[in-house]
């Protein structure tokens, strides 16, 4: 694991590259942001870890957990909670059979997370996997919708 990261560090070094790139480079490697990966670059790099934390607790687009292989997203703006969001995400719990404090299935196949809004309230509720749009979604739907994903 050092040679990866002194690998990561040098070419973040010759790209004068800022926290959020160092950032980007690590969840691109490993798949999240793991403390002691964090703490290596600080000591490397004479910049404070809460620097670096203060980064990646703002930003929604860094990780400090590990994530499953399948991504579900779910808006939950105004107009996909009023047409039934918690619904949604309650049947969604139930069939990944993940209890209200986990976002990730035990098998790591999928993980949960909720947004404010993805934009595309003309077709709320709206729930992506992967990235892949799926509108007008009921709780019944979204099961379907996952088997596709399920290995």
């Amino acid at each position: 694991m050092t040679e990866k990261l002194e690998a990561m560090h040098q070419k973040c070094v010759a790209n004068e590259d800022n926290i959020i790139t160092v950032l980007q480079e690590i969840q691109n490697e490993f798949g999240y942001i793991q403390e002691e990966v964090v703490n290596w670059f600080a000591d490397r790099s004479n910049i404070p870890a809460s620097q670096y934390y203060g980064v990646i607790t703002f930003y929604s687009q860094f990780h400090q957990n590990p994530r499953g292989k399948n991504i579900v997203t779910f808006c939950c703006g105004t107009v996909c909670h009023v047409k039934g969001a918690s619904r949604i995400i309650s049947k969604a719990r139930e069939d990944l059979k993940l209890k209200s404090d986990q976002k990730t299935t035990r098998d790591m196949q999928f993980t949960m997370e909720k947004v404010n809004c993805v934009g595309a309230c003309s077709i709320a509720p709206v729930v992506l996997v992967n990235g892949k749009v799926f509108g007008k979604v009921t709780p019944n739907k979204m099961v379907k919708s996952l088997k596709e994903y399920k290995e």
